[in-house]
């Protein structure tokens, strides 16, 4: 039998990718509401902030034919189906985990400013995801209660993912983001090491999701979030292999 490995969290966090998006379209109340009835203990989207700030969640940051950009339109120009994120805060019970990705950094001001109006708990399950750690950590200070997480790869890791993990500790990063094919047991002990949190993106079949879990990484992210609760369930069942430090 393969060994399974130690997840920090008692519970690995079961990641709707923008809603159940296998089973409605993404990004809209149905797909949000159909994640949360199959069981999904979290949730992920993309932000944009509108041009009268409004923090709109969409893929690609554009809208309609002329590929208007969200950033050029206030939250009335925007069709009924874009949701606001404090709209999908309010649809999703409040134990529910919510990943983040910021795709334009003029987005983060007003989504850390928005975060505030939160209460502690309210912003320590918000996950703030970006590709460029530094950039990250110039804002840790400004709220020490959201998560921030560096969404990467392997391959820009310009001085490998032991000093990644060494970088991630001294900045306050809470952790790091790879696409499934890229974590191996050896790659998620050694960021645990760091205690810094371990998730993983693009998880989509059954045989992904259950070598993610074993290998004891801390959150995964699929579209299919039915067969992704049904492998946590069964993850779950067989017993922690050792003792969650979070």
């Amino acid at each position: 039998m393969a060994l399974r490995i130690p997840s920090l969290r008692a519970e690995p966090i079961g990641f709707a990718n923008r809603g159940a998006r296998a089973h409605a379209p993404e990004n809209t109340a149905e797909s949000f509401d159909l994640a949360v009835k199959l069981g999904a203990t979290g949730v992920q989207t993309d932000v944009w902030v509108t041009r009268d700030g409004e923090l709109a969640l969409s893929r690609a940051g554009h809208i309609g034919l002329r590929r208007r950009k969200i950033r050029t339109l206030e939250r009335s120009g925007l069709p009924e189906k874009i949701l606001t994120l404090p709209e999908l805060v309010d649809r999703v019970p409040d134990t529910t985990s919510i990943s983040i990705d910021v795709c334009d950094d003029a987005t983060f001001g007003p989504l850390l400013d928005w975060a505030l109006t939160l209460d502690p708990i309210g912003r320590e399950r918000l996950y703030l995801c970006h590709r460029d750690w530094r950039f990250l950590a110039e804002h840790r200070e400004i709220d020490p209660h959201v998560r921030l997480i560096n969404t990467t790869s392997v391959k820009t890791m310009d001085r490998g993912p032991e000093r990644r993990a060494h970088d991630l500790t001294q900045a306050g990063i809470d952790g790091v983001n790879l696409r499934y094919s890229e974590w191996t047991g050896g790659m998620v002990t050694l960021f645990h090491r760091f205690e810094r949190l371990c998730f993983g993106w693009d998880a989509q079949h059954r045989r992904m999701l259950d070598e993610l879990l074993r290998i004891g990484l801390d959150g995964v992210s699929s579209d299919n979030v039915d067969l992704m609760m049904e492998a946590i369930g069964e993850h779950l069942a067989k017993g922690a292999p050792g003792d969650p430090t979070v």
